[in-house]
């Protein structure tokens, strides 16, 4: 290697670590900031209890166990769609116009702003199916929005496992889906769930859907069912910080209900990072 590319290669270097530690300055800056500022409200009762007097009282726990149904709804919808699309896509489609199209389709879709979503849930679950504004209607809009997110990720996971071994398979005379349930999913199953991570954390935070398909502003109760409404920690952090009576006087309900989706969110992760070590030690045992 010349001196001339090593020094180019030691600058490109140099300037991918310090991109690296900005955007983790930046991260931690602002986990900080919520942390510090939320951390002092956290309670019991805070967890628990039903919020009262226009939300500048009580508790978050309505839009706690509303966000959480929705992050199981509407993986629990994308996830297996979205796998069983992306094992189509690469494994059985062949090449030409439809594929295209499909994946063209995917990728405009991944990149949709929220508020369509919002909408076409509003049209076609919340009217035109008649699940009216309930939580079936929102978990199955917010599907819609992770499935572009978790084809991709798994179609690029299966992209990683080499041909040799579907050849090898279907050479020892295996059928094609043993082949690809038994020697392509294993190694691609940490992939998959990188984009399950990611999809999580699309769903949790978003409001616009949930606002438009079935979120209330203010609900001291449960969800008695799937087709009814609920409360949800975005659109609740979005009404005290903007919207709500007394906006200064709920701040620390603001930094707390922040912190509480920012744990959630953390902990789905966290679950589904430790399924991808065990899947990763597993194929390398």
């Amino acid at each position: 290697m010349t001196k001339k590319a090593q020094r180019d290669q030691k600058i490109a270097f140099t300037a991918l670590r310090i991109s690296a530690v900005l955007v983790a300055i930046i991260v931690v800056i602002i986990l900080l900031q919520i942390t510090i500022n939320g951390y002092s409200i956290l309670s019991i009762d805070f967890l628990t209890e039903m919020p009262r007097n226009r939300m500048t009282e009580g508790g978050i726990y309505p839009a706690i166990l509303g966000t959480i149904y929705l992050i199981i709804g509407s993986m629990g919808v994308a996830l297996p769609l979205g796998i069983l699309a992306a094992i189509y896509l690469n494994e059985y489609a062949q090449p030409g116009r439809t594929k295209w199209i499909i994946e063209m389709a995917i990728i405009n879709l991944a990149g949709t702003p929220s508020v369509v979503f919002g909408l076409f849930g509003l049209a076609m679950f919340v009217k035109y199916l008649g699940y009216g504004a309930s939580l079936i209607a929102s978990a199955l809009t917010l599907a819609l929005m992770a499935l572009p997110i978790i084809i991709r990720a798994s179609q690029e996971a299966l992209i990683t496992v080499p041909e040799e071994y579907r050849y090898a398979s279907l050479a020892l005379g295996v059928t094609k889906w043993q082949t690809i349930r038994q020697v392509v999913l294993p190694p691609a199953i940490p992939g998959m769930i990188t984009g399950t991570i990611l999809a999580v954390g699309r769903v949790a935070g978003e409001t616009a859907p949930i606002l438009l398909t079935g979120a209330a502003y203010f609900l001291p109760r449960l969800p008695d069912s799937i087709y009814s409404q609920f409360m949800a920690l975005p659109y609740h952090l979005y009404v005290i910080a903007t919207a709500g009576t007394n906006i200064a006087q709920t701040r620390p309900i603001q930094y707390g209900t922040a912190l509480v989706l920012l744990t959630i969110v953390l902990s789905f992760n966290m679950i589904a990072v430790m399924i991808r070590r065990h899947y990763r030690r597993k194929l390398r045992n």
